[in-house]
């Protein structure tokens, strides 16, 4: 059955036109539309050839730029103990890493409260990802940069985790002669 009405529309076209003239498009355009549109042709087509054909495809890969990258300079403990400059670029790396961690930690804040808030007494198992995410990230906040103070430096950070690992070696050593005790 379509076939059958497929085939009179292929059959009914041509004599559509000797009825009803031209199509509406191709009537409605007067001289003064078809000179512009050629006037537009004539500058757009070249422009599109030559992005197309030779401005694409030698772009590099298109970079985009959310906030400044810095590259990652040697820490503390790579650092000669007089080399200042070095010694700085540690410190101002470890400043710009603490803001870095402190705006994570803020935002995983933000967004425990607004599901705590949105959720209200159904809160327990709709808010529980982001309160394990938002503790995770506090203690290891806390862990990397508690107790140091508002105003701290990199040496004062790199001795507390070197006072750490002392701490966790030496508790591991009691543990393990304990073992051995008993």
């Amino acid at each position: 059955m379509d076939e059958n009405n497929h085939s009179q529309n292929e059959s009914i076209e041509p004599y559509r036109e000797e009825f009803f003239g031209p199509p509406l498009e191709s009537r409605m355009q007067t001289q003064m539309i078809k000179f512009v549109s050629k006037l537009v042709a004539l500058f757009d087509v070249p422009a599109t050839w030559f992005r197309e054909k030779i401005v694409e495809p030698n772009r590099k890969k298109d970079f985009v730029y959310y906030h400044q990258k810095f590259r990652r300079v040697p820490t503390i403990d790579e650092c000669y103990t007089d080399d200042m400059a070095c010694i700085w670029e540690a410190n101002e790396q470890f400043n710009r890493d603490r803001k870095v961690d402190a705006n994570i930690l803020r935002i995983l804040r933000t967004r425990y409260m607004e599901c705590l808030f949105y959720h209200g007494l159904t809160q327990g198992e709709k808010c529980e990802p982001l309160r394990k995410d938002y503790k995770e990230a506090e203690l290891n906040w806390f862990i990397k940069y508690g107790d140091l103070g508002p105003v701290c430096s990199v040496i004062d950070a790199y001795m507390k985790q070197k006072h750490r690992m002392i701490l966790e070696r030496r508790k591991q050593n009691q543990q393990n002669e304990k073992k051995n005790n008993e």
